[in-house]
């Protein structure tokens, strides 16, 4: 009947219509790009908000050997690694290394204690893959810091042997006027106070809170005083006693004027953070002797942390 055929019309039609505004709602959802999990109301400036008053967010959960198998990591990709830190931490790659999120070193933290001292030190160069198995381990070696700089790439090399090396970022003879460069250059320093900061400034690496510590969290550079304590327990003033006591390698410098590695294999120098005029104190030890000596900020030397 004409009733009924006009009851199939209104019918067909109203389905049609609610299928087309699911459509437009969802096509909207869509284009807001908005996602609420735990809410109805997502805050208008969150791509995602997560809400819950008993439950937290769950980033991918890795070793550090896992997370350095992550190929081509892009800026801003975080993770929680599960052996780094003191007790594991959230840590996000900065485009040029992985830091933790408070701005320090991504760094497996395995201690060292020395019985004599009690001191408590890192088990490895900051930057290292590994222990030392020698004092010409090029997997020991690890990263070579300017005197007061951070984790900012500058201090990376790319070690191909044990007596030799190349340093992964370009250098520049450009000063930096801040605390934080801002790029990964190695920075030359070529003439007086051979400073990579034009604004010399003794209050970097001072403490775990010191400006641009480079250290996992709870870890500092250690001062002068520190190091002479380590070296009252060496059972020998070379090589030998550094390697014995903290496994400590000998992964040369950089220069301050041409930014070219030295003495690989053969000499290990380390920071301190303890200043001396326009310079800082540093530990240098080779097969004939060991000392502290102060050394132009921008060098590149070796850096072991020590716990706070």
């Amino acid at each position: 009947s004409l009733f009924s055929q006009l009851k199939k019309t209104i019918m067909f039609t109203s389905v049609k219509t609610s299928l087309i505004c699911s459509l437009v709602l969802i096509v909207t959802t869509i284009t807001q790009a908005q996602i609420g999990i735990g809410t109805a109301t997502p805050a208008r400036s969150a791509k995602l908000d997560v809400t819950s008053t008993n439950k937290g967010f769950l980033p991918p959960r890795m070793t550090n050997i896992q997370r350095d198998a992550i190929v081509s990591p892009v800026p801003g990709l975080q993770i929680w690694c599960t052996n780094c830190g003191l007790y594991g931490e959230t840590q996000v790659h900065n485009g040029s290394t992985w830091v933790n999120m408070v701005g320090g070193a991504a760094s497996v933290v395995n201690t060292i204690t020395n019985i004599t001292t009690g001191k408590v030190w890192m088990d490895r160069n900051l930057g290292a893959t590994q222990v030392a198995i020698s004092n010409t381990d090029q997997l020991a070696y690890g990263s070579l810091y300017q005197w007061g700089r951070g984790s900012d790439g500058h201090q990376l090399i790319t070690w191909s042997s044990s007596t030799s090396g190349t340093a992964v970022n370009a250098t520049t003879a450009t000063l930096s006027s801040s605390d934080v460069p801002g790029n990964t250059n190695f920075i030359l320093a070529p003439n007086p106070p051979y400073d990579w900061h034009s604004a010399q400034n003794v209050n970097l690496w001072q403490g775990v809170t010191g400006i641009n510590n480079p250290c996992p969290s709870g870890y500092r550079i250690p001062t002068e005083t520190e190091w002479n304590a380590e070296l009252t327990s060496w059972g020998s003033p070379n090589t030998t006693g550094a390697f014995n006591s903290l496994k400590l390698p000998l992964a040369g410098f950089v220069g301050n004027s041409g930014g070219s590695l030295n003495n690989v294999g053969t000499r290990g120098r380390y920071w301190s953070s303890t200043v001396n005029s326009t310079n800082s104190q540093g530990l240098d030890f080779l097969s004939s002797g060991v000392g502290m000596n102060a050394y132009y900020r921008a060098f590149g030397f070796s850096v072991r942390c020590i716990k706070d």
